[in-house]
């Protein structure tokens, strides 16, 4: 456990320094659009490509992988709907709370906290996790709270799938794999410039991530009672990774091929908090961003104990050394 905390205090603390920072307006509210752009477009996509460089392209986008987590996420969302969905919460705030319920924050967090915690190789089952939660989970949530009073869900669907080929995510991945595929390699000084931003990405995402938390908490136009916020952040926390071990679990037993340490990067990239994004999302579509707000807080607090002691139980510790395929 030690081992593990090592790496995860320092992840967690970095998100807490941000939010306290914003809280405490070291850190300018104004600056905080910026700071985040400055992950989503320079920073992040940087590391997403020297990662979509450094590894195969069968790891980036491994049919077993994907059809398991794209399974547990479309099960998580359909079934927080189905459970929250009431004359209070309508179908475009069940919607954004199933998303935030299934959206792990992988982007952010997880792909440099995973990459530490279980070795360079774990990069590419969480970076297939990233391309199906934005191509796939945010783009069906999206449609559905956007079809709420609308009626037409294929128009919703489309629109989404639009706003996700706008994010530079996936583009800085597939250019990433490109570059895996053909051997090409950035000449010295682009290499070196990519090299500095991508380095830059952790310590910057998780401060941004705190101060993301604290502005969207801020921004809440509701106070929403702990009953109708806490539930989805246990199904986020608890659930969906252990749908994803049980999915994950069965194919391997039907003969997929599934290695056990994919599966073991899949239920921890799972079982990560809910993706801080979502409530800028919630506010730019009109829904409850305040009950979006206190799910992704929730979440992030009390991951830091549930991550950690799922990273023990798995022995995560000593994970880094074993091969992909063992």
């Amino acid at each position: 456990m030690q081992a593990i905390l090592a790496v995860t205090v320092p992840f967690f603390a970095l998100v807490l320094c941000g939010y306290l920072a914003a809280r405490a307006q070291v850190l300018p509210e104004a600056a905080i659009p910026g700071l985040n752009a400055f992950v989503l477009f320079f920073a992040l996509p940087c590391m997403l490509f020297r990662f979509g460089a450094s590894l195969p392209l069968v790891q980036l986008l491994n049919p077993s992988v994907l059809a398991v987590y794209l399974a547990a996420a479309l099960l998580i969302v359909f079934f927080t709907i189905a459970v929250t969905l009431s004359a209070r919460i309508h179908l475009k705030d069940a919607a954004f709370g199933a998303l935030v319920a299934a959206f792990p924050n992988t982007g952010f967090m997880g792909v440099p906290l995973l990459a530490a915690l279980l070795g360079p190789q774990a990069a590419g089952p969480v970076i297939s996790t990233v391309l199906a939660d934005l191509f796939v989970t945010s783009s069906i949530c999206i449609a559905l709270a956007q079809a709420h009073g609308a009626g037409d869900l294929r128009a919703a669907g489309l629109k989404a799938l639009r706003g996700t080929l706008s994010n530079p995510l996936p583009w800085s991945i597939a250019l990433g794999a490109a570059a895996s595929a053909t051997g090409f390699e950035l000449p010295g000084p682009l290499n070196q410039i990519v090299r500095m931003l991508g380095d830059a990405a952790t310590p910057v995402a998780l401060f941004t991530i705190g101060a993301v938390l604290w502005r969207a908490g801020r921004h809440a136009h509701t106070r929403t009672p702990v009953a109708l916020f806490l539930p989805v952040a246990l199904i986020k926390l608890f659930l969906h990774p252990l749908l994803v071990f049980a999915l994950g679990a069965g194919a391997i037993a039907l003969g997929a091929p599934l290695s056990p340490f994919n599966l073991m990067v899949l239920t921890l990239a799972a079982a990560l908090p809910s993706a801080s994004n979502v409530s800028l999302l919630a506010e730019r579509y009109g829904a409850d961003n305040g009950r979006v707000a206190r799910i992704i807080l929730s979440s992030t607090a009390l991951a830091f104990l549930s991550f950690s002691l799922l990273a023990w139980c798995f022995g995560a510790g000593a994970a880094s050394s074993v091969r992909p395929g063992a």
